[in-house]
């Protein structure tokens, strides 16, 4: 936290208090310092890192206002009085049961009782605190004194005593021996002298106890306009000499000495000494002796000697400035002594200076100043100037500095200003740079706050520029000029005000009328930048109206903010002015639910002239039902009319949000109906990147945008107590990482009962917190400890020279941009890209560099590779890929001067990197990094019988393996199942998976490795499915039958399993099962009977098992909804099917069209609609399937169920993958029918696509393959060019670069039977249309084709078709 803006002080003679207090912390004294802000009381202490730390905020109920405070050094308690008499007292507690590190282990006020004095508006009461806990309470009518430390724990009266006059002021002394007080405008000082303390028994009709006062008077030359008696010695038992200081208002002081605490002899005029000033104050002699030895300690400067001279010499000082630069100090020499006495002290002139700087301290020739000071624990003077305009600053001051006749030396140091609003913050507004704000109230009163920069140690960043008092209801409001003016819209009007001097000014104002609520105040950008004396604002209202209006300023020097003003004209001749220049109409807004300004969010200020989706965006809009759009606009020339255009939109399906906010990068953050759910969108990608349930008391109340310099996002979330700030992350596909992580929550609970009113990002990424009245301003810098984000598990960087201090851009930029070219991230997306050459390069690269590595050495992100290695190509991934004879010729291009990459050189690597730590990279990250290499190290041992895509397989369940202990993944990705389903060497996979799962597959290792989806050859699946039926009845020591029942039925082998069943002696069931499976189920009547065990098995819950007797009555489609519906288990369906009817059955056809397309529909899975496409036989809709949406190629079907709006899963970030592409150009040159499906995408699409793919890369780190992509993509020749023959369509071997015979031929010649020379795999007849089930007969599926790599025949080229 850097600074606090506690609220703004009462302009109350005792609305300030502060002392040393014993009983404020369990490590000991503590300073505390309390003032009046409105209705709460504010509860500060001086903490190492900032003079303003607010310890509480109390809040006091009573409807009258507070008027006076007094703070009781030895209990820390606190007294405060409203107008109308009533008086409370708070006394701290400290919760010992919470740790004692907790920031909730402060000290917290608590409500020890109630008193009433009497009331009087026009004469406020004082407080003033003496010994054992007594306070004295200084009514319109009557003194009392109240005794608050009572073992009961009540307040009693003690004392009572009628005033014929209300006295202004009325001070106890530290040991009670004294009351001090003085009437307005008297001349006299009415000292009251105690005679004795009284028993505390029951008291007479007045109130008194048995305490009995006298009383003196004190006489003076003019009115007395202040008292101020000796405070109470530091260290408990000490007692110190009575003495009074009276000031008059000609700035006479007058000290008056008694005697010590059991003389109590009258008082005695001592001396005094004329201030002739306009503020002073005295530093008595605990603070004196305090900073006479800091300055002893520092030892520096030539004033030592000075200062030890006024330690040795003087009691007290008292200090004097006239505002002007003035200095006065005077000394007090042995205050106390007698005269007449052996040794007489007397006033000594320590220093008196003109002219200094820095002094001038300005104010109202009639304003009112109230000053304390106070020595803090470095021995440096603390000055408290309370302003009665509505601050208090806080000065640090060396003795030394101070006592300096040199006048160029400083003598006090502003570290602090405390001020605020004196009611709740509703509203607080930026300007477009975030370098001044403007706050609002619920009763009217705006604030404008200009954001200075950090040009000191504790310089305050939110200046107080001016106050507009002005009552009214403000529908809107917009800050102009970097605070020099403001626009206030109301009911039924608009008004410029000038902020730039002392006071505000009312410019102009225009009436207006338009249909609707007003629901924004838009600042539209300028025509011409260099015209800063215009602006153009628009509001938009509920009806999709709009007026703008043309504002003109008063001449001024841009560079002079301060410029003085009259009657509303600056230098020039231009007065202020406002008019309507324009009404529009919003027409394609929708069904209009708010408009609201764009957030800035850091960006730069450009004005292209052109209204294009490349201009700066300036609204954004949404409707009930959830649709976001954003808006730019631009005035046209000479300010006729302002034109809309709409850059970027988006159905969200979030109906009737709550709260919404966008930023120019066209980020969107929508908040529920009931405030509670939180979802960010990218409208320009088209995707949700976070969705997050809070619980309903975390109401979300305030989204804010903020970008770092890099064009890194956060967002700043508001809760009732609490912001939580969001920052982008890099998008993770392999591991399904989240797009967005908390990085730091900031807390006002501690501080401020108060909720939260509204927050704001400032320039330069400083957070504006307004809680109640008081603003709470945060940088960048935090403490590590109160991350979010794990700093060691990262790899932050601390800032320099401060190792617990983060910054938070530097955390947000170390969660984005660009990945080193060894994080796993990158390297997985090159194996993806079929980059497994760049691979072998950079892990050479990186065993060279660790071989080398020295402790404190720095890793180059790019190991010291040529960039244009990156995205100059190596063929890899410029073609379709995927035959190991390709992988093995890439392999072999590689040569960087050292060994070829080798198993060998892999565990090289891994063994360094166990020893050494990358910076560049956390714990989990490196684990990653080992188990890529040695799985690279894998692939390069089987590199002649593994092909690229099931090394890419091989990649992704590795991966899945490592996360799997803390991830909630049952079975890898559809992304890995594509790419083993179109590997041609699966029968390396399965050996690899069987491996995986210690030799023993069961059906769980069977899921989670997605074999049964992935495998081509319907032989091998009921191979593989007979390993796990095997395996299934093995696992347990009984060898339970039951387990397996499923799986043999599945396979139609009932007599292997009626064999089992009579192996199983143990089971009760045994004899009526064995009975049962004896039967011939091809009979109706034993069917039926299964099929009545299946309902009754069902009844119990037993669904796999009721499953297994579906099929034995053959209802294969029944058994296959058991898996769907009960076991959830969509793979065990698929698996079923397969082995029981085959890859060309009705079930799985139906299976495929009504189930899965529907599920990847709703989830928007394009790896999911491509496999089953794929499996369908429409290989040109599995292509499609991969560049659009899958509901739009669903939507030809009329059985297909319409897209659900409101399924946010399928708008996930998610559903993109950069790799999408990677197999889209591997599968669409593969066959005649990809290549068909591949001229349904119009070069648009494609275009998009591939931009899309590179913007996705760029996203998740790896911009050189984003590069790599677009600069080496290959389009497919024109279609105009294409057309042939076949009937009107297009060739698809025309589209082609290469040979045509390379291509798979699975279309037959139209009207005629099959080609005999089409390949085994190819003679599939499929209709013309591109819908599913569509005209024409399918022929009966062949064989797969083989899964390991086989020269074509000859008789399968395309050649032989003589196109």
């Amino acid at each position: 936290m850097r600074t606090i803006l506690p609220g703004l002080p009462s302009p109350h003679l005792q609305a300030l208090a502060t002392g040393y207090c014993q009983n404020a912390s369990e490590s000991g004294p503590r300073r505390i310092t309390v003032y009046i802000s409105g209705p709460a009381i504010s509860i500060l202490s001086p903490s190492p890192t900032s003079p303003s730390h607010l310890l509480q905020t109390i809040y006091d109920d009573d409807p009258t206002p507070l008027q006076s405070v007094a703070l009781d050094e030895p209990t820390a308690k606190i007294a405060v009085i409203t107008t109308s008499g009533t008086g409370r007292i708070y006394k701290p507690t400290i919760n010992t049961l919470l740790p004692i590190n907790s920031p909730e282990r402060e000290p917290r006020w608590v409500l020890q009782g109630t008193f009433s004095s009497s009331p009087s508006p026009s004469h406020p009461a004082t407080l003033s605190w003496g010994s054992d806990g007594e306070l004295l309470v200084s009514s319109s009518s009557s003194l009392q004194l109240w005794q608050t430390s009572r073992p009961e724990g009540d307040i009693h009266l003690s004392w009572s005593q009628p005033l014929p006059n209300p006295a202004k002021m009325a001070l106890l002394s530290y040991d009670s021996a004294y009351i001090a007080s003085v009437g307005r405008y008297d001349k006299l000082v009415k000292v009251w002298r105690r005679l004795s303390y009284g028993s505390g028994g029951a008291g007479t009709e007045e109130g008194v106890d048995g305490a009995r006062f006298d009383f003196v008077y004190l006489r003076h030359g003019d009115v007395v306009t202040r008292l101020e008696w000796r405070r109470r010695p530091r260290h408990e038992g000490q007692t110190v000499e009575n003495v009074l200081w009276t000031v008059d208002c000609k700035g006479r002081v007058k000290l008056w000495v008694g005697g010590d605490g059991h003389g109590m002899r009258e008082l005695r005029l001592w001396g005094g000494l004329e201030l002739g000033m306009k503020m002073g104050w005295v530093v008595q002699g605990g603070d004196l002796m305090g900073a006479v030895e800091g300055v002893v300690e520092r030892g520096r400067g030539e004033g030592v000697e000075r200062v030890v001279e006024v330690g040795r010499r003087c009691h007290e000082v008292v200090v004097g400035l006239d505002g002007k630069g003035g200095v006065k100090v005077w000394g007090l020499e042995d205050v106390g002594w007698e005269p007449g006495a052996q040794k007489r002290g007397g006033v000594w002139e320590i220093v008196e200076v003109k002219g200094v700087e820095g002094l001038d301290w300005g104010g109202g020739a009639g304003e009112h100043v109230e000053v304390q000071s106070y020595c803090d624990g470095k021995g440096l003077l603390q000055v408290l100037v309370h302003f009665f305009d509505g601050r208090i600053e806080v000065y640090e001051t060396d003795l030394a500095a101070l006592v300096d006749p040199n006048p160029k030396r400083k003598r006090l140091e502003r570290v602090a200003v405390w001020t605020g609003h004196s009611a709740p913050v509703k509203k607080v507004v930026r300007n477009f740079s975030g370098r001044a704000v403007v706050t609002r109230t619920e009763s009217g009163q705006s604030v404008v706050w200009k954001h200075e920069l950090d040009h000191g140690k504790g310089v305050t960043m939110l200046r107080r520029q001016v106050v507009i008092q002005q009552a009214g209801h403000v529908h809107r409001m917009c800050v102009l000029r970097k605070g020099r003016f403001v626009v206030f819209l109301r009911h039924e009007k608009v008004e410029l005000w000038d902020c730039r001097g002392a006071q505000a000014r009312l410019l102009a104002e225009q009436r207006y009328d338009v249909p609707g609520k007003p629901l924004c105040l838009i600042v539209l950008p300028r025509h011409k930048v260099e015209d800063y004396t215009t602006a153009h604002v628009a509001t938009i209202t509920s009806e999709k109206e709009g007026v703008g209006w043309e504002v003109k300023f008063p001449f001024y020097r841009p560079n002079d903010p301060t410029v003085k003003v009259a009657n509303g004209r600056g230098e020039g001749d231009q007065e202020g002015c406002i008019r309507e220049f324009v009404k529009f109409t919003l027409e394609d807004a929708g069904d209009l639910g708010y408009v609201l300004p764009v957030d800035p969010a850091g960006a730069d200020f450009h004005v292209s002239g052109f209204l294009d989706v490349f201009a700066r965006d300036v609204a954004i809009s949404y409707t009930h039902s959830g649709r976001v759009e954003f808006w730019t606009a631009r005035v046209g020339h000479e300010g006729k009319g302002v034109e809309w255009l709409s850059t970027s939109s988006l159905e969200t399906g979030v109906a009737n949000p709550a709260l919404v906010s966008g930023s120019t990068l066209k980020k969107a953050a929508l908040v529920s109906a009931d405030r509670s759910t939180l979802t960010i969108w990218d409208i320009r990608g088209a995707r949700l990147e976070y969705e997050q349930k809070f619980e309903n008391s975390h109401t979300i109340r305030d989204l804010d945008w903020a970008t770092t310099p890099a064009k890194q996002s956060i967002l700043a979330v508001g809760f009732p107590h609490r912001v939580l700030l969001l920052s982008q992350m890099r998008f993770d596909y392999l591991n399904k990482g989240p797009a967005w992580l908390p990085t730091r929550e900031i807390s006002i609970r501690q501080c401020t009962p108060h909720p939260i009113g509204d927050s704001v990002w400032l320039g330069g990424g400083h957070l504006v917190i307004a809680a109640g009245n008081q603003l709470f301003v945060h940088d960048r810098e935090f403490e590590a400890s109160t991350s979010l984000v794990p700093a060691t598990g990262l790899r932050i960087p601390h800032r320099k020279g401060k190792a617990r201090q983060l910054d938070l851009f530097e955390v947000v930029d170390r969660l984005n941009g660009p990945l080193p070219v060894f994080h796993p991230q990158f390297l997985s997306m090159c194996i993806l890209a079929g980059r497994i050459s760049l691979v072998h390069k950079v892990l050479q690269a990186l065993r060279k560099t660790l071989r080398f590595w020295a402790e404190g050495d720095v890793v180059d992100d790019y190991l010291g590779l040529d960039l244009v290695e990156f995205y100059a190509g190596d063929g890899s991934l410029h073609n379709g890929g995927g035959h190991p004879r390709e992988y093995l010729n890439r392999r072999q291009s590689f040569d960087d001067g050292d060994e070829p990459f080798s198993e060998e050189t892999a565990v090289d690597i891994n063994e360094r990197l166990t020893r050494i730590g990358i910076p560049q990279l956390s714990g989990h990250e490196q684990i990653q990094l080992v188990d890529i290499v040695e799985c690279v190290g894998v692939v390069e041992k089987q590199r002649r019988s593994l092909d690229e895509n099931g090394a890419r397989f091989m990649l992704a369940f590795r991966q899945h393996a490592l996360r799997k202990g803390r991830a909630n993944e049952v079975h890898i990705s559809w992304r890995e199942i594509s790419w083993a389903y179109h590997s041609t060497s699966q029968d390396v996979l399965v050996d690899f998976v069987t491996k995986q799962n210690h030799g023993r597959m069961l059906w769980e290792g069977a899921r989670e490795s997605g074999m049964f989806m992935w495998l081509g050859d319907n032989a091998a699946v009921r191979q593989q499915f007979e390993i796990i039926a095997r395996n299934e009845y093995t696992k347990g020591e009984d060898k339970n039958p039951i387990d397996c029942s499923l799986y043999y039925l599945a396979l139609k082998k009932k007599t292997v399993l009626q064999g089992l069943w009579r192996m199983a002696s143990w089971n009760k069931e045994q004899a009526s099962t064995s009975k049962f499976l004896a039967n011939n189920f091809d009979d109706p009547k034993w069917r039926t009977a299964a099929l009545k065990n299946a309902y009754a098995l069902m009844s119990k819950r037993r669904f796999e098992y009721a499953a297994a007797f579906f099929l034995l009555a053959d209802h294969l489609h029944d058994a296959v909804n058991v898996c769907l519906n009960q076991l959830h288990d969509l793979q065990l369906a698929v698996a079923i099917t397969r082995v029981y009817e085959g890859d060309n059955g009705p079930v799985l056809k139906r299976l495929l069209e009504e189930e899965v397309l529907s599920t990847a529909a709703k989830e928007g899975n394009r790896w999911l609609a491509s496999w089953a496409f794929w499996m369908l036989g429409r290989r040109d809709m599995a292509v499609r399937a991969l560049i659009t949406p899958v509901f739009a190629l669903l939507s030809t079907t009329p059985s297909s169920p319409p897209p659900d709006d409101g399924n946010l899963k399928s708008k996930s970030y998610l559903t993109d993958d950069p790799a999408l592409v990677i197999l889209y150009r591997q599968l669409r040159q593969k066959t005649l029918q990809t290549l068909r499906g591949a001229t349904k995408v119009t070069p648009k699409v494609e275009w998009e696509f591939v931009l899309h793919s590179a913007g996705l890369y760029d996203r998740m780190g790896c911009d050189l393959l984003g590069l790599d992509l677009v600069r080496n993509w290959e389009f497919f020749h024109p279609a105009a060019q294409a057309m042939t023959g076949l009937g009107g369509e297009i060739n698809p071997l025309r589209l082609l670069k290469r040979r045509g015979s390379l291509v798979v031929a699975d279309i037959p010649i139209r009207g005629g039977p099959l080609s005999p020379l089409a390949t085994p795999g190819g003679q599939m007849q499929v209709p013309g249309e591109m819908k599913t089930g569509g005209g024409g007969g399918t022929t009966a599926k062949p064989k797969p084709p083989p899964t390991v790599f086989e020269e074509p025949d000859a008789n399968s080229l395309l050649d032989s078709f003589g196109f």
